[in-house]
């Protein structure tokens, strides 16, 4: 524990070097990064303290630390999911509204936290390059690590910009006029990326924690990348993979425990310990909570239209939803603990087994497996307490299968990392569903605005269609 506890603390520092160098990326004069690669690998315990460092850097960095600016937040405002309690929050109610401006302060440290991340990470893939003093075996296992968070990063920032700069240097000349590259291209820097680590890594978890990443962790991206991608054959592959590792990862039949630290359903997830303070509390159980002495001080609260989703008896609606009599709303309740200091009891789940189960639903639906889609669907239908398809409608059609599928991905995976407005987006059902609840909806909503900085800042950018 002594020693786990200077890991932390020596990667915080280390990385506060590293956000010296990147801060503002696309303005700054020539960042010293070579200086501090040179000291971050002088021996295997900083180079390990490096990458703890952008595990701990992943929990604070706006676009996926849980809290007000993450994608969490933002994109579940894009969907129907969440509405804000109070109006007056104008800079978050663009999202709501989908009347987003270029230079939304949210908008921008979502895509400044990102490329922040990236830059990381490709310091620290340059410091691994060149450092004599890293044994083979570690260096394989952190490059893994490390092109996995960048993979992660890039994910997000082709779903929620489309187009985007691919940075994969340091050197700020470079990056400071980085063109937008297609979306085909990130997504074949992703799968590269994915492909390495799931080969790099191993299918332990190192510390016993598993907010470490390994190879089963870039084998569910690769799932969903391939998902997405609708390449359903290999989205089924890499999904089935994780599934089977069954000694590893299970569905634990208490909805209660799902997000706890370590919880057996845990493929990835990030420790509050990043936070680098006293608090053990998770960002989403601060923001998502409504605050039972001051509820004005809370921001966002579940929508109708989602909870009418919820049939009675479903326990994802019972464990997972709270509601505070006082503003008369519902809240997402997956986590517990809104304040806290001690022994975290509860981690930011990135990646779990149940969307594992939803993607090769999905994927086997997709190539007509009908039979194995319903099977999957129903190990998420059963831990609700709901009616088995295969009871109920075992002659289902493809079609309704799929909407049944989507369904079930909204209740299963509210309030995690934006899920439903991505997957508005990539079954084309966002102008379907969006426009029915706000008639200022507009195709080219889909994408967030390139921030109005990054434009005035690089010249070879150039904003996305509707702003």
């Amino acid at each position: 524990m002594k020693n786990n506890s200077y890991i932390h603390a020596l990667g915080s520092i280390i990385i506060i070097l590293l956000l010296i160098s990147c801060q503002d990326w696309l303005d700054i004069e020539e960042p010293d990064h070579k200086l501090v690669s040179s000291k971050v690998f002088e021996t295997e315990e900083t180079a390990e303290a490096a990458m703890q460092g952008i595990y701990n850097q992943l929990y604070q960095a706006s676009f996926s630390a849980g809290w007000l600016g993450s994608t969490t937040v933002l994109a579940g405002l894009s969907a129907d999911n969440l509405e804000l309690i109070n109006s007056n929050t104008l800079d978050l109610l663009q999202f709501h509204q989908h009347s987003l401006q270029p230079d939304n302060p949210y908008n921008k440290n979502l895509w400044g936290s990102a490329y922040n991340m990236i830059y990381m990470v490709n310091s620290l893939l340059e410091g691994l390059e060149v450092s004599t003093k890293v044994s083979p075996e570690t260096a394989q296992r952190l490059e893994g690590e490390a092109r996995f968070v960048r993979a992660f990063t890039y994910f997000y920032l082709v779903n929620l910009y489309g187009e985007a700069p691919l940075v994969l240097g340091t050197d700020y000349q470079e990056n400071a006029v980085e063109p937008r590259s297609s979306k085909q291209a990130i997504y074949e820097n992703i799968l590269a990326d994915l492909g390495i680590a799931a080969n790099a890594l191993g299918n332990t978890y190192p510390s016993g924690e598993r907010t470490q990443i390994n190879a089963y962790t870039a084998k569910a991206l690769l799932a969903r990348v391939h998902l997405y991608l609708e390449n359903w054959e290999l989205a089924e592959i890499y999904s089935s993979e994780v599934i089977a590792a069954s000694g590893t990862y299970s569905l634990p039949t208490d909805l209660n425990e799902v997000f706890l630290a370590n919880s057996p359903e845990a493929i990835w997830q990030l420790s509050p310990v990043g936070a680098g303070n006293i608090t053990t509390h998770t960002n989403e159980g601060s923001v998502f909570i409504i605050n039972p002495y001051i509820p004005s001080l809370s921001y966002v609260k579940l929508m109708n239209e989602l909870m009418e989703s919820f049939e009675n008896q479903d326990l994802r609606k019972v464990d997972w939803v709270n509601y505070h009599e006082g503003l008369g709303v519902h809240h997402a309740f997956k986590y517990k603990i809104q304040n806290a200091t001690g022994e975290a009891t509860e981690y930011s789940m990135v990646l779990r087994l149940a969307e594992q189960y939803l993607i090769r639903a999905e994927a086997r639906t997709h190539q007509n497996e009908l039979q194995g889609g319903i099977a999957d669907l129903d190990q998420i239908k059963s831990r609700a307490g709901l009616p088995l398809l295969a009871n109920s409608n075992p002659g289902i059609n493809q079609q309704v299968l799929l909407d049944e599928i989507y369904l079930e991905r909204r209740k299963e995976l509210f309030t995690e990392w934006g899920h439903r407005w991505l997957d508005l987006k990539r079954t084309d059902r966002a102008q379907q569903v969006l426009n029915s609840i706000n008639t200022d909806w507009q195709t080219t909503d889909i994408y967030y605005p390139i921030p109005a900085e990054e434009l005035l800042s690089n010249p070879n950018l150039y904003q996305n269609p509707g702003y």
